[in-house]
């Protein structure tokens, strides 16, 4: 029986999953430095031992209001690779690490409750009475806003 292994995460009052073998670290919210004239869900970059990593809240990315209940020490930043390069993605919470089967996976619908664009998304996880959004991290950004990432580090 296949399956896969997911970093759950939470943003706002959602759940998401990405695939753990994308995921490099997870580390706590640090100071941010902030860069100019750059796209609005682009919080800035942080210096990780040595290695400048830009850093982008999945909130603003995806228009998912963050629960104002969240507090700032909860808060998390997914260190991931992405086209390959190293983005940090800022989210409210991580919750845990699950073994999902495939076959508990279902495509996405047509119509997907809020925000978050289905091009997004992978699929929906149902594991008992929860519903973890799956998301695709090849296609969370267009190749515009890879390209303005990159250069934030460079």
């Amino acid at each position: 029986m296949a399956e896969q292994q997911l970093v759950v995460f939470r943003l706002g009052k959602e759940e998401f999953g990405i695939d753990i073998s994308r995921v490099r670290e997870i580390v706590r919210l640090q100071n941010i430095t902030a860069i100019p004239r750059t796209m609005d869900f682009v919080e800035g970059i942080v210096n990780l031992r040595g290695r400048i990593v830009p850093i982008v809240d999945l909130c603003k990315r995806f228009r998912v209001a963050n629960s104002s209940s969240v507090e700032e020490s909860a808060r998390r930043i997914i260190v991931v690779n992405m086209a390959e390069q190293n983005i940090g993605v800022l989210v409210d919470g991580v919750s845990e690490i699950l073994r999902i089967p495939d076959e508990s996976i279902e495509p996405t619908p047509p119509i997907v409750a809020g925000d978050v664009s289905a091009d997004f998304i992978r699929g929906i996880a149902k594991v008992e009475n929860r519903l973890i959004i799956v998301l695709d991290l090849d296609r969370i950004f267009s190749v515009e806003e890879k390209a303005v990432l990159a250069q934030a580090v460079e």
